[in-house]
């Protein structure tokens, strides 16, 4: 019998994910995948401006930025007169833009990453039975070899697709519905003249003013390289529906290059010729959610959990930052420092944010039938249209772990508590002789403590509060807290003594100022998912520490020496 802490089911990019951070998190975890190889065919290949942030952190996006390409908007053509072009330019201060990466290449480098923890994808294993216990999983695993073996797991993190397994073991349900149309897709090379990064989208219109057919291109990596979804004729459709995959993707048996060509001279803007056939499917489109995140030690994530249309590449980027929001949850709780809120605080979380997307994207998706881009913005205005596209505006208010409003601490602007916390650059340290962004120090796995400090607070009595709260929250964290002093530009560099705890930064350019609007004397706590847990204004110890205390349990209850993970016992051999 063998044991491990955590089994993740599933090595696309969500169960992938969600072992890395595990193992980056120090929690031993295995991972396995009933494919023998990983499936090579583009399948999702938008990358958000939300999920390259999370790869910052994790310390992966270098691959993709050399791999992917930018996504740079969309040129939309109704029966062939062209309409306006949709930009998708984000403002200067978010680092990430949009791009695309086909789904195999996301794998590869998430693979290669988790294989830097020592971990590998056990391939082909499959998953054949879960029976959750309550001190533990029994999960039932058929090797390549026939080898049945019996792991004993403390959690189960299913991101086995929309059959899953893990979550019919979980007792969880899976509502929802499938719209009529079928639809193809083709991954080809087209030698048209458009503008390069731009996707193009083009619909012709019957008597009524409804789409009766369409075409939608999205540029890929490669040499003139799209990814092509059209509408599926009804004389191809007829008889047997070939989507049998809930999750969109189809069996494969999509069209021939001669079929992708039939609707390209029907629909193109300009006469164009597709070659180098990679894969096709045809699939029709599905929304589903499940009830709960969570049953006991079972968890789903991903397509698991939900799944939509595939506009704006919503799915992929939902289910990794779904494991990006799970694991380091697992991990404090692993290690016996955190309360049951914290597992608990994964569904009140992230299942609002999967309702929103399959909402907004079965809205969308309606629209089709009205000739519009798919991108609509329900009212909102341009920048916040693609803020929300991009997952920037996802957040946490009623989380458990989130400090509540209160009439006194709120500030008048910037972040709020739940909120994504967003990049600056320019902050100057007294060891480094270049600029650094605030997301180099929000590269860790541990909480991060941001005490601002202005005239007021950058020396004497002000400065050794700060230096207090400093201290007091690290030990709340039991130690897994970094905490900074962040200096205004106008205070003078001697204002406090080098080599002190914290360590300072000083904002040199004055993009905190701008982004946070701190106040002189605040406090910014900061999780290791990039979200605002609290501000406190001002910065009491006694504040922190009882804020701290939704995520960590106290030293007492997590008792002397907290539970060692598997991994810890094992290097302790």
């Amino acid at each position: 019998m063998t044991a491990v802490d955590v089994l993740v089911v599933g090595a696309g990019p969500v169960g992938l994910t969600a072992a890395a951070e595990l193992r980056r998190h120090g929690v031993d975890c295995r991972i396995v995948d009933r494919l023998a190889v990983p499936e090579p065919y583009a399948k999702a290949i938008g990358v958000l401006p939300r999920t390259l942030e999370v790869w910052d952190a994790m310390g992966v996006v270098h691959g993709a930025l050399d791999d992917a390409v930018p996504h740079l908007g969309q040129l939309v053509f109704t029966d062939g007169k062209r309409g306006p072009r949709v930009e998708l330019t984000l403002p200067p201060e978010i680092p990430y833009p949009f791009a695309t990466l086909p789904q195999y290449a996301t794998e590869r480098l998430l693979t290669e990453h988790l294989a830097r923890f020592g971990t590998e994808v056990e391939r082909p294993t499959e998953l054949r039975s879960v029976e959750m216990r309550p001190e533990e999983v029994e999960a039932v695993l058929a090797h390549a070899d026939g080898r049945i073996e019996r792991l004993h797991a403390r959690y189960v993190v299913g991101c086995d697709g929309a059959h899953s397994l893990v979550r019919k073991a979980a007792g969880l349900t899976f509502e929802g519905n499938a719209f009529p149309e079928q639809y193809m897709i083709g991954d080809v090379e087209l030698d048209w003249e458009l503008p390069a990064g731009y996707s193009m989208r083009a619909v012709k219109l019957d008597a009524n003013g409804a789409v009766d057919d369409m075409l939608v291109c999205i540029p890929m990596p490669g040499v003139r390289r799209y990814w092509l979804s059209m509408l599926r004729p009804c004389a191809q459709a007829g008889g047997e529906d070939d989507s049998s995959a809930p999750d969109g993707m189809g069996d494969g048996r999509g069209p021939d290059l001669g079929q992708i060509q039939a609707v390209l001279d029907r629909l193109s803007p300009e006469p164009t010729t597709a070659s180098t056939l990679r894969w096709s499917s045809t699939f029709r489109i599905n929304h589903r959610l499940v009830d709960r995140y969570r049953n006991g030690r079972l968890f789903v994530a991903g397509d698991a959990a939900h799944i939509h249309p595939p506009i704006g590449g919503q799915g992929l980027n939902t289910g990794v930052q779904d494991a990006y929001n799970l694991a380091w949850k697992l991990a404090l709780t692993i290690r016996g420092m955190a309360t049951d809120d914290v597992l608990e605080s994964y569904h009140a979380e992230r299942h609002p944010v999967a309702q929103e997307v399959v909402d907004r994207t079965v809205r969308h998706a309606r629209t089709v039938r009205h000739a519009r881009t798919g991108l609509g913005n329900n009212g909102d205005d341009a920048e916040m249209m693609l803020r929300r596209q991009a997952q920037l505006l996802v957040a946490y208010p009623d989380s458990p772990l989130i400090q509540p409003p209160a009439a006194d601490g709120t500030p008048a602007a910037g972040p709020a508590a739940g909120d994504r916390a967003p990049d600056c650059r320019g902050l100057l340290s007294d060891l480094a002789a270049y600029p650094r962004r605030l997301f180099d120090l929000l590269r860790t796995p541990r909480h991060v403590l941001l005490l601002f400090a202005g005239s007021e607070y950058a020396s004497g009595d002000g400065a050794a509060r700060l230096e207090a709260c400093a201290a007091e929250a690290h030990r709340a964290a039991h130690g897994l807290l970094d905490a900074y002093l962040v200096t205004a530009a106008e205070v003078p560099e001697d204002a406090r003594p080098v080599g002190l705890r914290p360590p300072r930064v000083r904002d040199a350019a004055g993009e905190f100022r701008d982004a946070y609007a701190p106040r002189d004397g605040e406090a910014l706590l900061i999780r290791p998912d990039g979200y605002l847990s609290g501000r406190f204004h001002p910065a009491v110890p006694e504040r922190l520490t009882a804020h701290l205390r939704r995520t960590f349990l106290t030293s007492a209850a997590a008792g002397e020496a907290p539970p060692v993970t598997v991994l810890q016992a094992a290097l302790a051999r």
